[in-house]
C-alpha cells in the first residue's frame, strides 16, 4: 500500500480537488512502476498511466455511495 496516498472520500475529506486525485494517481503509478521519475523512453507510458488512474479514481469517487448520505446527483 502506498502510505502517502490519503483517503479521498467523504467523510475523510470534505472536498476532493483534481490536484488531490492526480497526486494520488501519481503516487500509485510511481509505486507500481518503481520509478519516481521515468526515463525519457518510458515517459509517455508513465504519463498515460497517471491520467488513466486519475480518470478511474474520479469515476469511482463520483459513483461511490457513502452510507448515511444521499447519492450525488447524476447530470
Amino acid at each position: 500500500m502506498c502510505r502517502s496516498i490519503k483517503t479521498l472520500r467523504e467523510p475523510y475529506v470534505p472536498v476532493v480537488t483534481e490536484e488531490d486525485i492526480r497526486a494520488a494517481a501519481l503516487q500509485y503509478v510511481r509505486k507500481i512502476s518503481g520509478f519516481r521519475t521515468p526515463a525519457a523512453h518510458n515517459a509517455a507510458a508513465f504519463d498515460a498511466a497517471v491520467e488513466a488512474v486519475a480518470a478511474a479514481t474520479a469515476t469511482l469517487l463520483d459513483q461511490l455511495v457513502v452510507r448515511g448520505q444521499q447519492p450525488a446527483a447524476q447530470g
